[in-house]
């Protein structure tokens, strides 16, 4: 009785582990597979409970370090601004990232670059935050046009640069289907358990 539970033992626990690998995997797979990069599959982690040795009652978590990111991408939810304003979308002009590799923001924006951004109405059109009086450098990031002014006040070559697009509402399309991955992993379990139970 003591070698059949050994056994019993042993067969959950790989079994659990095999499934909750193809599930990783799986996730991953759709991540990538959807264009949402390889930083974000790489926040599916896998957990095998217990932690050391052989359990009847092993469990596998399969989760997301981004869960909020994830999860919006596979239900395609509406994002709307936390106050009711506007979310502002940053352009190339912008750069990739805030201070400190956070999310860039407008405000963040004008403490790095001390360049302050002007609000731009377009009916029926995204509105817009733009830099006046920049340029264009050679990484294609807007900053601050030297030089002096012309009679007429203008900076020569200076340019009116827009930084953020602003909408009132960004809705994500579902490009996720976590739950059928998960089914098919499950689906597959008692076969996982019955093969490695058969080795034993």
């Amino acid at each position: 009785m003591e070698a059949d539970i050994d056994a019993a033992e042993r067969a959950v626990t790989t079994g659990i582990r095999e499934a909750g690998v193809e599930l990783q995997r799986a996730w991953r797979g759709q991540i990538t597979g959807a264009g949402l990069g390889e930083r974000l599959a790489r926040t599916i982690r896998l957990n095998v409970y217990p932690r050391a040795g052989q359990s009847i009652g092993a469990t596998a978590l399969v989760f997301s370090r981004a869960s909020e990111l994830v999860d919006a991408f596979d239900r395609g939810v509406t994002i709307r601004s936390k106050h009711g304003f506007y979310l502002a979308i940053p352009t190339a002009a912008a750069g990739a990232k805030g201070a400190g590799g956070k999310r860039i923001t407008p405000g963040g924006w004008e403490r790095r670059t001390r360049i302050r951004l002007r609000f731009v109405y377009r009916r029926n059109r995204p509105s817009l935050l733009v830099a006046d009086d920049a340029c264009i450098t050679g990484r294609g990031r807007a900053a601050a046009k030297g030089g002096r002014r012309r009679k007429d006040g203008m900076l020569s070559g200076a340019q009116t640069v827009p930084i953020f697009i602003l909408v009132p509402q960004v809705k994500l399309r579902k490009r996720l289907d976590l739950d059928r991955a998960a089914n098919a992993a499950q689906a597959r379990l008692p076969a996982l358990i019955l093969a490695r139970w058969r080795e034993a």
